[in-house]
């Protein structure tokens, strides 16, 4: 009974999605058709995929499913298992709020130049692509669907092509994509080879010698990394989300960076065997980097999206150092505290998942009413759009892994994970684990600044631009999406034991070890260790800040009474008798930043131009001054620009074989045929 349900989920949620897609064809000459019919079917899709994830997790559902498709000597495999199960969750429930966010983000788009009938069909491709990739049982499958996927998601970022700066992003994302998919077919032709076969049942009994497993690993992590976000793979990644349209980037950026962890983690502890504390270090060394590097370009960029980009590299970077701790701890004979740092990473995913979706979907509202991506031009917009930055602040809250929001959870569990370091026999791991912690401390308090300087800048003080004074709420279907992913934001904080209980359904599968201990006093408190280790109760932090409040509520009443008998004067703070504020008396995103550019000046190449407009009646006086910061990002400096350089010099010299002479294309094809005969002779 429940596999014929599941059956049928299945096959409602890809025809959801496919149906998105046909009927999206409609909709350059039927608007309406996207708003009634395709973005509807997508919602059903992502809500289908929540309801299998569920099955999948809480009913402990296995369906193996196998298609006559793809060649005449391998059909098409698919399975349903708590790890694809999960991950068809998230996918689910971001589709799902993308579905009810989109109809009103789009009407911007109906009297423009670009085709709703690309957007729609492509955007249901896109999710029905990254449904394929998490069932697909077999490297065949599996490539296509990520092929689907990727080159989808290429159309969606060059969507609004009129601008050479989108064609240069999706061209840089579909060429890494395709990079990233040669590295995934190398990794899974190890695999073949070794087993004579293309399903991932095969693979998963294949018995590989160090050399090839580890050469494996490399071709994974690099492959999946390049996909994911990893530095220095994350070039195309800064690019392309600020570009795409903003419900668009928060399925990138939510799903599909989860995705490519997806296949990491399939590859890595269902495949591989056994595991290797050298994995385990390179994943610690390349998640700290890409972590470090991520939140110190974040703090720095002043474009909204382009922050919110930089950001994912560096969750994307916490969860590659959760990975690290639980392959390193699985290597040494430690299995419960692998299982631990397994699931930290898991617990981050899905919370990355929710409340960068819904950073992202704030950033779309933001900019479709103030008419900027620049936070310099922003301001003030907490009274214009209120309900948005309520929800922004939920976002920046969870995303600073503040309690009792989801961020601190995982965060919590990670540095759980890194102070059972004693456990450890190696003396080496056991001073590479605290330099780690150490380094994911500074991210954090880095993330905070980040998003403190971002809320402040946008939503705080006066308005700094014609826009931002004019701007207003959004429609109802924008804040309900954003509302429902803030809700689940504070859901999945105050109830963490719940959640872990969801992801040790993964674990049990995945590594055959429950973890039995973190839930076992209920769900007030969460025990990872033992109680004796360490504990956290979310909701009585939450009863916490809600009695503050309460008691804050009630003093803020007893003060207005006695205001009211005594009333006395009020001005504006900060004028210090100068007269009215401007905006030009307020901190900017560039200069909330130049501490941390003083501390870590190495880090960032920075082009700075100050020009300054002197007064024409008093020379001494300035009346404008300006000051423009360029930054540049050293990956793309160091390794991808000589590329860069090296092909273009090549094709240089490739091109003067074309003279244009008729005489010399036959010569050419005379020799090419006479080395062709001496081949195959």
């Amino acid at each position: 009974m429940r596999d014929s349900l599941t059956l049928y989920l299945i096959a409602a949620m890809l025809c959801s999605g496919i149906g998105s897609s046909m009927f999206s064809l409609l909709a350059n000459r039927y608007p309406w058709v996207l708003r009634l019919a395709a973005f509807p079917l997508l919602c059903l899709s992502g809500l289908a995929s929540l309801a299998v994830g569920a099955l999948a997790l809480l009913e402990g559902v296995t369906l193996a499913i196998e298609l006559p498709f793809g060649l005449p000597w391998l059909h098409w495999h698919f399975r349903l298992d708590p790890l694809a199960g999960f991950f068809l969750g998230i996918i689910g429930i971001i589709t799902a709020v993308v579905g009810v966010y989109g109809p009103s983000y789009t009407r911007k788009y109906q009297q423009g130049p670009y085709s709703l009938s690309a957007l729609g069909f492509f955007t249901g491709l896109f999710v029905v692509g990254m449904q394929l990739v998490v069932l697909a049982d077999d490297a065949f499958a599996f490539m296509v669907a990520w092929e689907v996927m990727s080159v989808a998601s290429y159309f969606l970022v060059a969507y609004e092509h009129h601008q050479a700066a989108n064609r240069r992003a999706a061209f840089l994302y579909l060429l890494m994509a395709q990079i990233g998919a040669v590295l995934i077919l190398l990794c899974f032709g190890i695999f073949s080879g070794f087993s004579d076969d293309f399903t991932f049942d095969a693979f998963r009994v294949a018995e590989l010698d160090p050399l090839w497993a580890s050469l494996a690993f490399t071709l994974a992590l690099a492959g999946f990394g390049m996909k994911a976000g990893l530095v220095p793979l994350h070039v195309w990644l800064p690019e392309a989300h600020p570009v795409a349209p903003s419900h668009i980037s928060a399925l990138m950026s939510g799903v599909m960076l989860k995705v490519a962890v997806y296949g990491f983690i399939r590859m890595l502890f269902d495949f591989l065997g056994p595991l290797r504390w050298e994995w385990g270090l390179v994943l610690l060394t390349a998640g700290s980097v890409t972590a470090v590097y991520g939140v110190l370009y974040a703090l720095v960029q002043t474009d909204l999206k382009r922050v919110l980009a930089y950001s994912s590299v560096e969750n994307i970077g916490i969860i590659f150092i959760c990975l690290g701790f639980s392959v390193t701890y699985l290597a040494n004979d430690a299995p419960i505290i692998g299982v631990l740092g397994l699931i930290a990473a898991l617990y981050h995913v899905l919370n990355h998942a929710l409340f960068k979706s819904l950073l992202f979907l704030n950033a779309g509202a933001v900019i479709e009413r103030s008419h900027e991506h620049d936070l310099e031009a922003m301001g003030g917009l907490i009274r214009r759009m209120p309900w948005t930055g309520l929800f922004f602040l939920v976002g920046c809250l969870s995303i600073s892994a503040l309690p009792p929001f989801n961020g601190f959870v995982s965060e919590w569990l990670t540095f759980q994970t890194a102070l059972q370091a004693p456990a450890l026999e190696s003396g080496v791991l056991r001073a590479v684990i605290p330099i780690v912690a150490a380094i994911l401390a500074l991210t954090g308090a880095l993330a905070a600044a980040c998003f403190v300087r971002v809320y402040g800048i946008s939503f705080l003080g006066q308005p700094r631009g014609r826009h931002a004074r004019r701007a207003r709420e959004v429609r109802m279907g924008m804040l309900i999406a954003q509302g429902t992913l803030a809700g689940l934001c504070v859901l999945t904080g105050l109830l963490p034991t719940m959640v872990v209980t969801l992801i040790g359904a993964v674990t049990d599968s995945l590594l055959h070890e429950p973890i039995a201990a973190a839930t076992r006093h209920g769900w007030l408190w969460l025990t990872p260790i033992a109680p004796e280790t360490a504990s956290y109760s979310a909701p009585l932090i939450m009863l916490g800040v809600l009695m503050a409040l309460a008691a804050w509520f009630c003093v803020w009443i007893w003060l207005r009474k006695s205001r009211k008998k005594n009333p006395t004067a009020r001005r504006d703070p900060w004028d210090c008798g100068f007269g009215g504020l401007t905006p030009r008396m307020q901190y900017t995103a560039t200069a909330f930043a130049m501490p941390f550019e003083q501390v870590f000046r190495h880090t960032w190449r920075l082009k700075t131009q100050c020009t300054r407009e002197m007064d024409s009646n008093l020379a001494t006086k300035p009346e404008n001054l300006e000051y423009q910061l360029e930054v540049e990002d050293r990956a793309w400096l160091w390794l991808y620009a000589p590329v860069g350089k090296w092909v273009l010099n090549a094709s240089r010299l490739v091109a003067r074989i074309q003279t244009g002479h008729i005489r010399h294309y036959l010569a050419y094809s005379f020799l090419t045929l006479i080395v062709l005969l001496w081949l195959i002779s």
